[in-house]
């Protein structure tokens, strides 16, 4: 993918070594594949050993957020100074060869390396928003804030987005030329994130009725559009 102009989050540590056409470290780009996703993994060393855990996140300009508990061991080694990794992918679509060998995946996804940073304040209110407004835009003007309790029951950290890299395959299969006569399908099965029939809460209260961003709520383009 082209780069757009803007500064280039290439580092010695992002720059791609395997299928480097895949790859961007434009922050638009990287920054569109943060934005349809909703789940990042979080990797860091913790004590002796490799950890990677799944969590919400949200994007501010150049800066992700994550929370949770202010008990959550996976904060409270990150706010500690201690490098980590944060991805996000995106699955687009199987790529069904002629040859199991050929067999891919269409898939977006983005690295970015740095040190993260407990925040408090207005900017751990800010952060809290961010990430609710990127899961559902319009939920937090509706729900009740937190409170002064629950504030201080949560942590949140920061990520500034300065080293980073994107990898992004489209297409169709690339077989081998001798596998191109064979009789057997191939192609791409396109796969895409659906949101399905709200489900109310049994103790809704009367006279409540489904939000429009609730009703139409969409992801990447189809929110774009």
């Amino acid at each position: 993918m082209a780069n757009s102009g803007s500064p280039t989050l290439e580092t010695e540590r992002t720059t791609l070594g395997r299928h480097p056409e895949r790859g961007a470290h434009d922050f638009e780009t990287i920054a569109s594949i943060l934005d349809e996703g909703l789940i990042c993994h979080v990797g860091f060393t913790a004590a002796s050993h490799p950890v990677v855990i799944p969590t919400a996140y949200g994007r501010d300009g150049r800066r992700l957020y994550i929370h949770g508990s202010a008990a959550s061991s996976m904060l409270n080694t990150l706010a500690g100074g201690v490098p980590c990794c944060l991805t996000v992918t995106l699955l687009d679509g199987l790529v069904l060869a002629r040859s199991a060998f050929r067999h891919s995946i269409n898939y977006r996804s983005v690295m970015i390396l740095g040190t993260a940073r407990k925040v408090e304040g207005a900017e751990k209110l800010r952060g809290l928003r961010v990430i609710s407004e990127h899961i559902v835009r319009g939920r937090w003007e509706e729900v009740r804030a937190p409170d002064e309790g629950e504030l201080k029951a949560s942590s949140v950290l920061r990520l500034d987005i300065e080293e980073a890299s994107a990898k992004v395959r489209t297409g169709p299969p690339v077989d081998s030329k001798e596998d191109l006569g064979r009789a057997i399908w191939a192609g791409v099965l396109p796969l895409a994130l659906v949101p399905q029939t709200p489900i109310a809460d049994e103790q809704l209260a009367a006279g409540v009725e489904l939000p429009s961003y609730v009703r139409e709520y969409r992801r990447g383009e189809a929110a774009r559009a």
